[in-house]
């Protein structure tokens, strides 16, 4: 394949490469499809990675006065603004973290 200056390339240029490159890429995706379709494959599409601590529980890292708990994420508390705004402080509701579960330590594959 011929190498292309793009820092070279005018605007239009460029524009007009991107339009072609989508195109032969739309081509050569439904080629594969088809090709799938025949061997019967099932065509899985995956788009972007969410986070990979999205919907982890983690542990509780303040208690109040009633026994709730927060984690420290996201937006605080109602029971905690209350209390912060009655003069209290947000280490006050801390959990000692001897007294927190202790969570198991992943052994690595070898």
């Amino acid at each position: 394949m011929a190498k292309v200056n793009l820092s070279g390339m005018s605007v239009e240029a460029l524009m007009d490469l991107r339009k072609r490159v989508d195109e032969t890429l739309h081509k050569r995706r439904a080629e594969i499809e088809k090709q799938l379709d025949r061997m019967g494959a099932i065509a899985v599409v995956v788009r972007g990675g969410g986070s990979v601590l999205k919907g982890k529980k983690v542990p509780p890292k303040y208690r109040g006065p009633s026994g709730e708990t927060w984690a420290g994420r996201g937006a605080k508390p109602r029971w905690l603004v209350a209390a912060i705004k009655r003069g209290k402080k947000l280490d006050d509701f801390l959990i000692d973290k001897s007294a927190r579960k202790r969570r198991r330590k992943r052994r690595s594959k070898r």
